[in-house]
């Protein structure tokens, strides 16, 4: 793959994440509940933070990661979603919205969207994700996006809480 693709959604886009971004991520980051949800964000999330994601984002070979900025017309963006190299099975689906997105079914929709491209368009048969133990919440997005718990929990690192949290392990199958 040599470009980043672009998503639409029925109230979304999802595409390329840019420097100009950096302030908004910065904004809607730099809160406690967003970053602990999240297995590599710090908090509190300084624009420093976004800016080095950003320049990260920039390197990834697209072959094995990619990262959407997600963007609603009315507001811009909203959050972040990406497919990460997981093994043994290649990609993991991870993702942050904004507090001020929570509960309108914006993470569902981008979710949806992006792992069908990544079936369809992408290549991959499996895609795994996962989310804290303390996030049912996240865990609603991802069954209603396909899916499907596998019965392992892992201890994963939260950089925002300092410590290891529990994860239930979730697959989509395409």
């Amino acid at each position: 793959m040599s470009r980043r693709p672009a998503l639409k959604t029925k109230r979304l886009t999802l595409r390329a994440p840019a420097r100009a971004d950096a302030p908004r991520i910065a904004a809607l980051c730099n809160d406690f509940d967003v970053c602990r949800m999240t297995t590599r964000m710090p908090y509190p999330y300084v624009l420093e933070d976004a800016e080095g994601f950003l320049q990260a984002v920039e390197g990834h070979d697209l072959a094995r990661e990619i990262v959407f900025a997600v963007e609603d017309e009315a507001d811009g963006l909203v959050g972040v979603l990406g497919f990460h190299p997981s093994e043994p099975f290649g990609s993991e689906l991870g993702y942050w919205f904004g507090r001020p997105y929570w509960g309108r079914g914006y993470a569902t929709e981008a979710a949806e969207a992006a792992t069908l491209w990544a079936h369809e368009e992408w290549g991959r048969r499996i895609v795994v994700a996962g989310h804290f133990d303390d996030n049912p919440a996240s865990g609603n997005v991802l069954v209603k996006a396909g899916f499907l718990y596998t019965g392992e929990v892992q201890q994963r690192h939260s950089t925002a809480r300092g410590g290891p949290a529990a994860t239930r392990m979730m697959v989509c199958l395409p």
